[in-house]
C-alpha cells in the first residue's frame, strides 16, 4: 500500500480518467479528483473537486497542494504549454502527460514509440505551422523532453473509446450512438473503409496508466498505451450496425467535409481526418505491456467493449441533431426517412 503518496487527477471525469480512478484506489493513494463535472458516481476514498483547473488561480491552489503524481488530462495549446507543464514538474514527484498517437505520421508500420512525428515529417506548411491538436500535442512533449527534470512520463493512447465516447472515423458519440438510437444513418467517408484502425477500451488505457504511475521504469520515457488489436473502419462500422443498428452511409470525403465543416478554410476536420483517420492505425504497444507485464491477451476485445460501453448509454440521452448529415441523407433518398 501506498497510503503517503497523494496524486491529483485533472479532467478526472473523461474518457480515461473515470476509469483511472477506481484503478488508483487500492494502492491507498489519497486522490484529488478535479474536473469541471460532477462525476455519474462518486466513490468512495476520492476528494472530488469541481472547478476549472486551467484557470490560472485555480491552478496555482492546486499545485500548492504537496502532490506526490499528477495525472494530466487536460489539453494545452501552443500558447499555454509553456505556463503550466513547467509548473507541474516542479511540484510534483511524477507527472504524466498525456498525449496522442496523432502525432505520428504515416510513415511506419506498426506505429512504435520512435516512429516519425508530423511537426516534423509533413510536408504541409499549413499543418506544420499550425495549433492542431497533433502538434500542440508533440510540442508539449518537446517541452517535457527539454527539461532538466526527468520526473515526467508522455503517454500516448490511440482513439479510446468509453461511456459517451463512441468513435467512427472522425465522428463522435452524437453522430454514431445518438443517430443510431434516432433511427437514422450516418455518413462516413469512403476513403477510410479500408483503412486500418486502432480503438482502445478506456479501462485497460486507464489500467496503464496506474501501472506507470511511481514507476521508475516510466520516468523520462514514454508510451504507447494502447490496444495492439486493429481493424478498418468498414469492419468498426460493421460493429456498430450488430450491437446497435447503426447503418453507414459511405460517401467522397469531400462530401463528408463539408457536412462536419462547410468553411472550407476551417482545416481541423480535414486534418484530422487526412492526417490521422486515414493514416494506417496499426499500433505497437509491446513496450508498455513488457514494462507492466500485461498480456495482451487480457485486454479488452473491441466488440466486447463497443457493446458494453453502449449498453451503458442512457437512451433518454437528449443528443445534438446534426442538421447538415439529415439534408444530405434526404437529398440522396428523396421521400426516403434518413
Amino acid at each position: 500500500m501506498n497510503s503517503n503518496k497523494k496524486v491529483l487527477v485533472l479532467g478526472a471525469t473523461g474518457a480515461m480518467g473515470q476509469y483511472l480512478l477506481p484503478q488508483l484506489l487500492p494502492s491507498g493513494y489519497r486522490i484529488d479528483a478535479v474536473a469541471l463535472d460532477k462525476p455519474v458516481q462518486e466513490l468512495p476514498g476520492i476528494n472530488y473537486i469541481q472547478a476549472d483547473a486551467k484557470e490560472r488561480n485555480v491552478y496555482r491552489e492546486l499545485l500548492k497542494g504537496g502532490y506526490d503524481g499528477i495525472v494530466d488530462f487536460l489539453t494545452y495549446t501552443t500558447c499555454e504549454l509553456a505556463w503550466y507543464l513547467p509548473q507541474a514538474l516542479d511540484h510534483t514527484e511524477h507527472y504524466i502527460f498525456l498525449s496522442s498517437c496523432r502525432v505520428y505520421d504515416d510513415l511506419e508500420h506498426p506505429v512504435r514509440e520512435s516512429s516519425p512525428q508530423l511537426i516534423d515529417t509533413t510536408k504541409d506548411p499549413l499543418l506544420r505551422n499550425s495549433d492542431d491538436y497533433c502538434i500542440y500535442k508533440a510540442r508539449g512533449e518537446r517541452i517535457l523532453r527539454s527539461s532538466p527534470r526527468r520526473n515526467w512520463t508522455i503517454v500516448r493512447p490511440a482513439t479510446t473509446y468509453s461511456l459517451m465516447r463512441y468513435q467512427l472515423v472522425t465522428l463522435e458519440a452524437a453522430n454514431t450512438v445518438g443517430r443510431a438510437f434516432a433511427g437514422k444513418k450516418v455518413v462516413v467517408p469512403e476513403q477510410a473503409r479500408n483503412r486500418q484502425a486502432t480503438l482502445s477500451w478506456g479501462g485497460d488505457v486507464a489500467r496503464m496508466l496506474a501501472g506507470l504511475l511511481f514507476c521508475e521504469k516510466a520516468l523520462g520515457d514514454d508510451f504507447n498505451v494502447a490496444t495492439g488489436e486493429h481493424h478498418s473502419w468498414g469492419e468498426i462500422a460493421d460493429y456498430y450496425k450488430d450491437i446497435c443498428n447503426l447503418e453507414a452511409v459511405w460517401v467522397d470525403k469531400e462530401d463528408y467535409l463539408r457536412i462536419l465543416c462547410p468553411d472550407p478554410y476551417e482545416k481541423s476536420p480535414r486534418w484530422q481526418l487526412e492526417y490521422a483517420r486515414l493514416f494506417t492505425r496499426i499500433t505497437d504497444n509491446n513496450k508498455i505491456l513488457s514494462t507492466l507485464g500485461i498480456n495482451a491477451k487480457d485486454l479488452m476485445p473491441l466488440h466486447d467493449g463497443l457493446k458494453l460501453e453502449i449498453s451503458r448509454c442512457p437512451k433518454d440521452t437528449v443528443w445534438p441533431v446534426n442538421t447538415a448529415m439529415d439534408a444530405y441523407l434526404a437529398a440522396m433518398n428523396p421521400g426516403r426517412n434518413s
